[in-house]
């Protein structure tokens, strides 16, 4: 979560207060400076719903990746990987949004076999 507050993610009930909830149940960690992740190469995949996006990050080596405001917990992971959650396509173009403006590079990768 990029902006806490944004309209893509209150229009789906995920507000500060919801938030809180969350984070007093043990379902995630939320810090309004945010987390980054460090160390990473060249190159990266992330997975959405099992789809894979490869990024490039503008050096080659001692890149810092933001994660946002909120990070799920172990417990959260969990509870993720159980419930009936869904890809959101608006959430995805709109994170790939945010990672081009912070001047990553993103492609989606197909399976072997399929082409566009």
């Amino acid at each position: 979560m990029y902006e806490v507050g944004h309209e893509l993610y209150t229009l789906e009930g995920i507000d500060l207060p919801a938030l809180k909830r969350l984070e007093a149940a043990g379902l995630l960690c939320l810090d309004a400076v945010g987390y980054v992740k460090k160390w990473f190469g060249k190159h990266t995949r992330l997975f959405y719903f099992g789809k894979p996006t490869k990024i490039q990050f503008p050096q080659d080596a001692n890149n810092r990746f933001d994660l946002g405001h909120v990070i799920l917990t172990e417990k959260g992971k969990t509870l993720a990987r159980v419930s009936n959650a869904a890809r959101n396509q608006k959430f995805y173009e709109y994170t790939i949004e945010i990672w081009f403006r912070q001047g990553l590079v993103t492609s989606s990768i197909l399976p072997p076999g399929r082409s566009i």
